[in-house]
């Protein structure tokens, strides 16, 4: 007598449905219990979906894009002989308790670290509002770049997180040729390709018209919400600056290639220098703060480094002979970046006295849009505020931004004894595509050696 299973769909937590996009078994292959048959993927993690029993798989009930929900059946398998015997539950009935129990671990498992892996996405629609309310014969394709193959012949070899990353940015994996090992597609393929689709280079092998993403990436649409059915809400339109600001920055993430370094820096002696520059010139009325010294340094480097003082421009790099700074600057409205020109040219004083009025012009709204031209590199300072590392983006076209997090005393031990040091966190956001890692780690460490005996500015 045949011992046929169907094996269903555990308990799949809060989700009303999940989608599946990949089949890990074939008809006729023999598998072990706990061996992971399917993978499915809810708006937030992706998961891998074990058997109970070991067996041979007779038949599959699902395929790739299918929605599924607990209880439906994703294939059938005749139990081994030596397997314990198993009735399969009756259509409308839930899994069998010990069926459940023990595939519910490893999903629970799987989600838990695709999530902490930062697999999550806050722009992937909520399945319970795009799947139907029971599984049909026919998959559920998806839309533009994310159509799935009907089946798992020659599907793009890649983990579940990479799945996800894909989806998320609307690459159609197929179109990616991995560079892992046995041609597993990485993070890395995904990044490289979008990079090319947005300069007109990505293009599909198998499509004799050569189309490819282009800049608008297909991305999944943004949820919508009616945020009212959880409570009050207040409506407030974005600033004009937030508007401008906020596509810029996101054009400039999603284009370059950022790579952060973070180093620390001691500034006892720094520190103490400002305050004695801003007691011998407290009638002038010019108060000195970290950020003239910051540009000061950043002027140094720059020379020493000249690659960072440099732009794209397709296949080129410009390199520039001067050096204008800017710098974010804080406004009601959102953050600017006036530019202070010819930097290498000023002294501390008077990079102070420029600073400081640039700034209350940004926060009075009358920037000119020349004062926020031109610049080299840029300065993000959060040490009136707190932070101890972060990530700035940097501000295209230039190739790298520097963030300060506030500074902070520290024991460190000088040979002998430990002593106190005023430590200054930086952050060196780079574009990868022109500098790589060794030079932005000395960039840093130079502008640290700076920073630490600001004699060595003059040598």
């Amino acid at each position: 007598m045949s011992n046929i299973t169907a094996i269903e769909v555990p308990d799949i937590g809060d989700f009303d449905t999940v989608e599946v996009i990949e089949i890990l078994v074939k008809v006729g292959d023999s598998v072990k219990a706990e061996q992971s048959l399917i993978t499915v993927e809810s708006d937030k993690a992706s998961m891998e979906i074990p058997t109970s029993i070991a067996g041979i798989v007779k038949a599959i009930a699902v395929k790739v894009g299918d929605k599924i929900k607990q209880g439906s059946v994703m294939l059938s398998i005749e139990a081994s002989v030596s397997a314990p015997s198993a009735h399969a539950p009756s259509a409308s009935a839930p899994a069998a308790p010990a069926a459940s129990a023990a595939a519910t671990a490893p999903v629970v498992a799987a989600a838990s670290a695709a999530t902490a892996s930062g697999t999550s996405s806050a722009s992937a629609p909520a399945a319970a509002n795009t799947a139907s309310a029971s599984v049909t014969a026919t998959a559920s394709p998806l839309a533009g770049k994310l159509e799935m193959p009907a089946s798992t012949a020659g599907l793009p070899h890649a983990s579940p997180s990479v799945r996800k990353f894909a989806r998320e940015l609307g690459v159609d994996l197929a179109l990616v040729k991995g560079t892992g090992a046995k041609e597993r597609i990485v993070q890395e393929d995904i990044q490289n390709f979008v990079k090319q689709a947005l300069a007109g280079g990505a293009t599909s092998s198998g499509s004799a018209s050569g189309a490819s993403l282009g800049g608008g990436l297909d991305l999944l649409p943004w949820p919508k919400v009616d945020f009212t059915k959880f409570g009050e809400i207040t409506s407030k339109p974005l600033s004009r600056i937030k508007k401008i600001s906020g596509a810029n920055l996101h054009r400039n993430w999603v284009m370059i290639p950022h790579v952060t370094n973070n180093d620390e820096c001691d500034i006892t002696e720094l520190e103490a220098l400002r305050v004695t520059l801003n007691k011998e010139n407290e009638k002038s009325g010019i108060k000195v703060t970290m950020l003239a010294f910051l540009i000061k340094v950043v002027v140094a480097a720059l020379k020493k480094f000249p690659e960072f003082n440099a732009s794209l421009d397709g296949d080129n790099l410009i390199l520039k002979q001067y050096f204008h700074i800017g710098f974010a600057a804080d406004t009601p409205s959102g953050l600017v970046v006036p530019v202070i020109r010819d930097a290498d040219k000023k002294g501390i004083l008077q990079l102070a006295a420029e600073s400081s009025e640039l700034a209350k012009k940004a926060r009075d709204g009358k920037l000119a849009p020349a004062e926020m031209q031109g610049g080299c590199m840029s300065i993000s300072s959060l040490g009136g505020i707190g932070g101890t590392h972060f990530t700035p983006i940097i501000n295209a076209p230039e190739l790298a931004i520097l963030g300060v997090s506030k500074s902070y005393m520290k024991p460190v031990w000088d040979g002998k004894q430990f002593v106190p040091q005023l430590t200054l966190p930086l952050s060196l956001s780079y574009d990868h595509r022109v500098i790589d890692g060794a030079s932005g780690a000395r960039f840093n460490a130079y502008l640290g050696s700076l920073l630490a005996d600001f004699r060595r500015i003059a040598l």
